[in-house]
């Protein structure tokens, strides 16, 4: 019998060629969408479940509670870490952690390289698997470095990389000790090399280490077996009170963890505590994928009953001759069944074609998992169901013809077919009316991101980051080739902000009140000109270092937030990294959108700091393509940026490789690195 069915499903499909393409083909594309969809979602909900002990791995959060609400983020001061492991035997480690991007070098190969400073026990937390090398001690020295796989093959080729000397930024020589495995995509975490904490603490990371207001560290935990967070959690909110009673007199400052599962998803915090994230437009994509496969079921059905003519006759005569009406439905679903395969095969070559610029676009690595069991036995539901909800409509209005008023020619529609097909179409209508007015805002908000004032200039912006990048030399060969009409150094780029400090005093401070501005500190008096803020009150830095230290530059909303009707030449008290200073007002800028194009700007204020100049940025030549722009900068691997809304979703266009003459970087010689990105709102990291 069911030999029979699949004969006559493939004769009456063959028969009607031109409605099995039609139907077939819009099935495959509404398919094909919620198939992107699902592995798109399974890809967001895949991220850090790979290590043995994720569930007991979290991100150390600061909250604190200033007059204008709570406020929760994620960089947090350098002794907290010292003092988690020492109050709370429930915490089993901890390990502080920055990215940063340096040049590495081995002999003529020069590559710019993400990597990541870390202390010795981030390799036992994060179990990433080792090719090389031991877990427990590949940190432990100060001139160790961790490289992966990858990292290692482009610098060293087939040798073995074991032992070998790393130059980073043509001053400090590492020792290979390990080599990592790739990191898989789906990690939250991402680097190239890693090198030791112990080399990082020196300088002004040294001299904060017992600062409780300089927040520039990610800082992660993992917790003992059979400990849960909430056994944690009521202990370690007072950590600030203890050691730093000050601070939270100001801020009431608590110790908050976020567990490592949730650290994709739910990246979001307002009022201080989760509220939602990724996980959102999980939830949305979701919803936009069902109402699509909808749309197309919709479409089946309604193409599939309004040929109830042509399928009549049939149906009359096979009721003629025996055939019950469950052996109709049965013959009906398994057609159904059989355009839905293959729709669904078809689907899979859309989807193929589409995944490389699909990848491009959201920044992923997704293929389809063809070798994975669960996802064929998800695929072979997928297609059961779809199949017979879009097929049992027309299967059960077809089989409830009878046979005596169809032979006679009476096959008029009844009122209730007729009626149900209005509610097919109205909902289908309703479905695609949604998604049409959904799409139409969505772009709406991302022209409007796109072309808001941003307070500074990202037309011919472009920015490196790069750890140890010697400036003065750099400076003198890029202005040099002409491409490039100024250039300046700052502790990040304008696009996004590193850190936070706490102001301790200013004038009109009322009790309990706190401020925390967005760090902005610049090295190179031309910063202003070259990401094009406006000065609106006051003088810009001179470049004199005893007058700059001493200087501190506004915005407006820093200005608002202060209540400082006169600001200039007022004094603010700040503990600014290691040394409590009286800084004074001498200038007050343009407001500028620093994180996202959508949010208001936020407090900040600019101190001169040359010494903690991660960030290089260049304001192009009028003259000058950009394309002839990237042509002419030094030994480097570059990737041009497009802009994208939201904070950090980037677009990469195109990468090449070229290099020029460049003068030595010091008095000892050498080269540099430059990685350079298109810099508008929104595009701000990797």
């Amino acid at each position: 019998m069911f030999q029979n069915y699949l004969r006559i499903a493939f004769r009456n499909l063959w028969r009607s060629k031109g409605f099995s393409a039609i139907n077939i083909s819009g099935l495959a594309i509404g398919m094909a969408s919620a198939i992107l969809i699902l592995l798109w979602i399974q890809n967001e909900l895949s991220y850090d479940r790979f290590y043995t002990n994720t569930d007991r791995l979290y991100k150390i959060y600061s909250r604190d509670n200033l007059s204008t609400g709570p406020l929760a983020w994620e960089n947090t001061p350098k002794p907290l870490g010292t003092a988690l492991k020492k109050d709370f035997p429930e915490v089993e480690k901890v390990t502080r952690f920055r990215n940063v991007t340096f040049l590495t070098s081995v002999g003529e190969t020069h590559l710019n390289t993400q990597g990541a400073f870390a202390d010795s026990s981030f390799l036992e937390m994060f179990d990433f698997p080792l090719l090389q090398g031991a877990a427990h001690n590949a940190l432990n020295g100060g001139y160790n470095i961790v490289l992966t796989q990858r990292l290692a093959k482009s610098l060293f080729g087939n040798a073995d990389p074991m032992g070998k000397i790393i130059r980073a930024s043509n001053y400090v020589n590492f020792k290979v000790t390990a080599v990592l495995k790739d990191l898989p995509p789906n990690s939250t975490l991402q680097f190239g090399c890693i090198i030791p904490w112990r080399y990082f603490n020196t300088g002004w990371a040294k001299m904060s280490s017992t600062n409780w207001n300089h927040n520039l560290f990610k800082l992660y935990a993992s917790l003992k077996p059979n400990v849960s967070y909430a056994q944690v959690a009521p202990k370690i909110k007072g950590l600030v009170e203890k050691y730093a009673p000050a601070t939270y007199s100001t801020l009431k400052q608590q110790v908050i963890m976020q567990p490592m599962e949730d650290w994709h998803l739910y990246n979001v915090y307002k009022n201080g505590v989760p509220a939602g994230g990724l996980i959102d437009y999980i939830w949305m994509f979701g919803v936009i994928g069902i109402l699509v496969l909808v749309i197309a079921c919709i479409n089946f059905t309604n193409l599939s009953t309004a040929r109830s003519e042509k399928r009549a006759r049939e149906v009359g005569i096979r009721k003629v001759i025996g055939s019950s009406r469950a052996a109709l439905i049965a013959q009906f679903l398994m057609e159904s069944v059989i355009l839905t395969f293959l729709s669904f095969v078809l689907s899979l070559l859309l989807i193929q074609l589409v995944l490389p610029s699909f990848n491009a676009l959201a920044g992923t690595h997704i293929n389809i998992p063809y070798t994975n069991g669960w996802f064929w036995l998800i695929m072979v539901s997928y297609v059961l169901l779809t199949g017979l909800v879009a097929g049992s409509r027309p299967a059960f209005y077809l089989s409830s013809f009878q046979p005596v008023k169809v032979l006679k020619g009476k096959i008029a529609a009844g009122t209730s077919a007729i009626q149900s097909r209005k509610v097919l179409v109205v909902l289908q209508f309703t479905c695609s009316i949604a998604l049409i007015s959904s799409t139409i805002v969505v772009y709406q908000q991302i022209q409007y991101g796109l072309n808001r004032p941003r307070g500074y200039d990202p037309n011919r912006l472009l920015f490196t980051e790069g750890w140890g990048t010697p400036f003065a030399a750099l400076k003198h060969d890029v202005l040099e080739t002409g491409v490039v009409s100024t250039i300046t150094q700052s502790l990040s780029p304008v696009t996004d902000v590193y850190g936070h400090n706490t102001i301790d005093a200013w004038p009109g401070k009322q009790a309990n009140e706190a401020l925390l501005p967005a760090l902005g500190a610049v090295g190179d008096t031309d910063y202003f000109k070259t990401v094009g803020m406006q000065l609106l009150a006051g003088r810009n830095f001179t470049g004199n270092a005893g007058d700059d230290s001493a200087s501190v530059i506004l915005n407006e909303a820093a200005v608002r937030r202060m209540r400082l009707k006169q600001p200039l030449n007022q004094f603010i008290h700040w503990q600014l990294s290691w040394v409590p200073r009286n800084l004074r007002v001498v200038g007050i800028v343009k407001d500028a959108l620093t994180n996202a194009p959508f949010a208001p700007a936020e407090p900040a204020i600019y101190v001169w700091q040359p010494n903690w100049s991660f960030t290089v940025m260049y304001r192009l030549s009028p003259n000058v393509s950009t394309s002839a722009a990237l042509e002419r900068e030094a030994t480097v691997v570059l990737t041009v940026w497009t802009p994208c809304c939201g904070r950090a979703w980037p677009r990469p266009q195109a990468r090449r490789s070229s290099t020029y003459p460049s003068r030595p970087a010091d008095e000892s010689g050498g080269t540099y690195s430059v990685h350079i990105r298109m810099g508008r709102a929104g595009t701000t990291r990797d």
